[in-house]
């Protein structure tokens, strides 16, 4: 070989072939070196807020530092004194989340600093909050990062300037579940804490758990057992207050919320502040101060305000009405540029502040948020003749991205509890809007990490209050088939087939001798309806005959249920059990039309004694072909007409909605959003949890019309498993024209649609590579290629 050549050789492959580098270790399949630490004295399961902090030389600057962190109950990580991450990701003990963070871009030659704030709100702690114990854990990931391993070379400190503020149910009136809120004496507080130049030396050693960090799968114990985070981290970004909406006692001004502009309090004067975002929002409040030694900066939020009778009506209103809402508290210690933030994030409309001076005036430097939330990126588009289906659309996605951070909320407010039945909605609309999966994906995961000893999930996971909805069990395998639908991933969906086993074996039980289900344990959850003779249901939302036995319509949503799972069984082989659920299905079906159908009214009754009716059962008889093919138009059109049914709330129109696309009659679907242009009317800026009057002013499950904007309006929808062709048959109503775009595995789909005079459609349609379909327009139909392509029908 001459030297050219040798030299060549070098440079193509100096990596693989003579300087190979190490193999990052595997950190799911080894224990780990590091040990979780704590607080040498303080109690491990009470309330607690603390600090770690460790120094670390580095001979240059690294191009690589990769650590791997997680913390009971939550950390937030600085490296010489910039704000990094936030976690663990929730999750339950058995899945404990970690993050894997290359810290290298905030690292330099020489001393660093790594810190964490670590808190453990023992009793206080938000339902969606799982725990273990007190604890924080970095593991670096090769030899290079190992000195940032925790162990006793960490300093700790516990924080007395935290203390609590309970905002319960007896405070608030209603059910909130959200966890305390956080007062912080200033005079108490270690400031600068968190950056290089800060002296520890009164700090002591943390203290290293005796027992090993471990994967999941390792030891001989529980406590926690860690995965890796799959989910990316949460967006943050500044968002400001836009409106000074009342002033008692002071003085302050829009230039104030801009941060033009600082505001004084006077000495010994209690003053209040009524702030507006103008929308609704997910942030960290910050609020700087200055001066003012003693004086108390109460922050309260709230969705909207209230009248006497605790009441909200118009949302834009304040006159007459007062603040209820979650509070944190701050005390000044007459420093300048002292800013409070609490430790999770708070949801609000309005922010008040109430502040009570002593000897000196407080001056308020500036207020601001961060936002935070699932880092969502807004990829479909959706624009119509009609132009105010536009605000539909906004407040809509507004609603859907509050409702998402490191798991689904059914609200931000009250509970931030990832419950099926609104999982289900808000996946769909994650699919269609933005083509990010893995939120999705993470909720599959965490209900089927959730089932319990009887097969079934529970209703809202991760969740340290233990809770079963037997619906929701069944939608969570609704939801399997969703995904199996819109995405190609069959290593996925097996391993979820056990799960749905169980969930389907329980209910198969459950069949009576009549052919119906019941009685039925637990929750049986339908929807927030007015429900008629349900006397012998305790519990909220639950139709007659779950507690007895014999409702129709958990009886169809059971066969509902066993025909999609027929479908995935079958995909996957199972072909037998496939057919066992399909026949089950078919019989429920029979026994709900032999015993429920009322002939007199051509209504399908709740109860086979046929003395309630509602919209919910007749929906459901529609999308199970329990009533016949020829029949369910007219049924459907019944069903929305005929105002003595039970009526069906935001949440359940999903399914009223997904009736009128069956039956061809997805026209009608514009002139049912009457209600969401009602909450706009009413100024909300987010879709409610309810009709009036409403607990929660933002609910996901009410953004369903984002999903259908583009499946039944623009008509875009799967027409095999992993969305491997498309069936596109637009529902435009009274519109003349529809632009929708959405995201697909492939690429992007896009739809451009005019109605001719005489009642024809043209347009365009655009397909990404290596995708087909077909376009259907009022019975007929045109292959569709990939690439854009010119329609007519």
């Amino acid at each position: 070989m001459t030297w050219f050549r040798f030299l060549f050789f070098i440079v193509l492959f100096p990596v693989s072939t003579f300087a190979q580098t190490p193999t990052p270790p595997d950190w799911t399949n080894q224990y780990w070196p590091a040990r979780w630490i704590l607080h040498p004295t303080s109690p491990a399961r009470q309330y607690g807020i603390y600090h770690v902090r460790k120094a670390i030389e580095l001979a240059q600057k690294p191009a690589r530092f990769v650590v791997h962190v997680s913390a009971d109950n939550r950390y937030r990580l600085f490296v010489n004194g910039k704000a990094v991450a936030m976690g663990p990701a929730r999750s339950d003990t058995q899945n404990w989340n970690y993050e894997t963070l290359d810290l290298a871009p905030y690292l330099q030659a020489g001393r660093n600093v790594l810190a964490a704030q670590v808190w453990y709100m023992g009793e206080g702690a938000p339902f969606a909050q799982m725990s273990y114990q007190l604890g924080f854990l970095m593991q670096g990931d090769g030899e290079t990062e190992k000195i940032a391993n925790t162990d006793a070379s960490w300093k700790i400190y516990q924080n007395p300037a935290y203390s609590p503020i309970k905002n319960d149910i007896p405070k608030l009136r209603t059910y909130i579940v959200a966890g305390d809120g956080d007062r912080v004496d200033a005079a108490k507080y270690p400031w600068g804490w968190e950056q290089p130049n800060f002296d520890d030396k009164a700090w002591v050693a943390a203290k290293p758990l005796g027992f090993g960090t471990k994967p999941r799968g390792f030891g001989t114990d529980g406590n926690w057992q860690l995965v890796p985070r799959t989910i990316p981290m949460m967006e943050e970004g500044v968002v400001r207050l836009a409106t000074v909406r009342r002033v008692v006692n002071g003085k302050m001004d829009n230039a104030f919320l801009q941060g033009k502009a600082p505001a004084t309090v006077a000495a010994n004067t209690k003053a209040v502040f009524l702030l507006d975002q103008g929308h609704l929002t997910n942030a960290y409040p910050e609020l700087t101060v200055s001066q003012g030694k003693g004086a108390t900066v109460t922050l309260a939020y709230a969705e909207a305000l209230v009248n006497a009778k605790n009441q909200k009506g118009n949302r834009n209103e304040v006159e007459g009405r007062t603040m209820l809402g979650f509070e944190d508290q701050f005390i000044a210690d007459g420093t300048s540029k002292r800013t409070f933030r609490p430790l999770w994030f708070r949801t609000y409309r309005y922010l008040q502040l109430t502040v009570e001076t002593k000897d000196e005036p407080l001056v308020l430097d500036d207020l601001l948020g961060q936002f935070t939330g699932y880092p969502f990126q807004e990829k479909a588009q959706f624009a119509a003749s009609d132009t105010t289906l536009k605000s539909i659309w906004n407040v809509g996605w507004r609603t859907a991205r509050l409702c998402a951070g490191e798991t689904y909320y059914d609200c931000p407010y009250y509970e931030q509890l990832q419950y099926t039945g609104d999982t289900r909605i808000q996946s769909m609309i994650s699919l269609y809007v933005t083509g990010d999966d893995r939120l999705m994906r993470k909720a599959i995961m965490d209900y089927e990490h959730s089932r319990f000893n009887d097969g079934l999930t529970q209703s809202r996971y991760p969740s340290a209050d233990f809770q079963v909805i037997p619906t929701f069990s069944l939608f969570w395998v609704c939801m399997i088939h969703d995904y199996w639908m819109h995405r190609q991933d069959d290593a996925f969906v097996k391993s979820m087939l056990p799960g749905i086993l169980s969930v389907l074996e329980w209910h198969e039980k459950r069949i009576a001798k009549t052919g119906l289900n019941g009685p039925l344990e637990w929750w049986n959850f339908v929807d927030w309806s007015a429900w008629k003779n349900a006397k012998d249901e305790t519990s909220g939302g639950v139709p007659a005959g779950a507690r007895k036995g014999g409702s129709s319509i958990l009886s169809l949503q059971q066969a509902y249920t066993y025909f999609r799972a027929g479908d995935l069984l079958a995909h996957y082989g199972q072909n037998e059990r496939a057919e066992h659920y399909r026949e089950l299905g078919r019989k429920l079906n029979k026994a709900v039309f032999a015993q429920c159908y009322d002939a007199g009214r051509g209504l399908f009754a709740d109860t086979p004694d046929k003395t309630s009716f509602s919209q919910h059962a007749n929906i459901l008889a529609v999308l199970t072909d329990a009533v016949p093919a020829a029949q369910q138009a007219a049924l459907v059109q019944k069903t929305m007409t005929d105002t003595t049914l039970t009526q069906a709330t935001f949440y359940f129109k999903f399914y009223l909605f997904e009736a009128l696309k069956k039956t061809g009659l997805g026209d009608q679907f514009i002139t049912q959003l009457k209600p969401w242009r009602d909450m706009l009317a009413m100024g909300l800026t987010t879709f409610a949890e309810n009709p009036e009057p409403t607990r929660s002013d933002c609910h996901a499950w009410s953004a369903s019309p984002l999903y259908e904007f583009l499946s039944t309006t623009c008509g875009i929808r799967p027409a095999e498993p992993g969305f491997k062709s498309v069936r596109i048959e637009p529902y435009m109503g009274d519109l003349t024209s529809v632009d929708g775009k959405m995201p697909h595995p492939l690429g992007e789909i896009a739809v451009q649609f005019q109605k001719t005079a005489t009642g024809g459609l043209t347009g365009n349609v655009t397909l990404p590579a290596n995708l087909t379909g077909t376009l259907r327009w009022k019975g007929k139909s045109l292959p569709l290629k990939a690439g854009k392509q010119t329609v007519s029908l």
